[in-house]
């Protein structure tokens, strides 16, 4: 499921899909979500996940959500590329610990939808570092920007937002 194409090959967790999993998140609640274990090369000086890769996570969450919902030919046809990343570090995540990773939909316009990405330890509280991405959707081919249609969010499962 590699992106060679634009250098995308992080699929977290490809297994699939409960039913109705991965459609209709909107929320905390009803967000897609993944188990991750850190790799030793995972943590940086201080002896927890470096904040570089909590950003690589954030982006391979969403380019996963997207794989595991949409038709091969959807997945052929378009790309999505993050314009923008505000993202928040709380609770460090340690050696021996693993991560929940929530991924949900925001506000659409045009060609962008925000994303947010919640990373925290199975239980916690608090966040370890949570994100709000504006990702655009593009041709392919072309490249150009493609505008969020009623078959994008038939995709996400989010028809009644039209």
């Amino acid at each position: 499921m590699a992106d060679t194409l634009f250098g995308l090959t992080g699929i977290i967790d490809p297994g699939t899909l409960a039913p109705g999993e991965g459609r209709g998140c909107i929320s905390f609640e009803t967000a897609l979500m993944r188990e991750i274990e850190p790799q030793a090369e995972d943590f940086d000086a201080l002896g927890h996940v470096n904040n570089v890769v909590y950003l690589k996570w954030v982006q391979e969450m969403a380019v996963t959500h997207w794989h595991l919902i949409s038709p091969a030919d959807r997945v052929n046809s378009e790309v999505w590329i993050a314009l923008k990343h505000t993202i928040e570090y709380r609770d460090p995540i340690e050696p021996g610990q693993t991560a929940e990773i929530r991924t949900w939909l925001g506000q659409y316009r045009g060609p962008r939808f925000e994303r947010h990405v919640d990373i925290r330890k199975p239980g916690a509280k608090r966040f370890s570092a949570r994100a709000l991405t504006e990702w655009c959707r593009l041709d392919r081919t072309t490249r150009k920007p493609l505008r969020i249609d009623a078959q994008t969010l038939d995709v996400f499962g989010l028809t009644d937002l039209v």
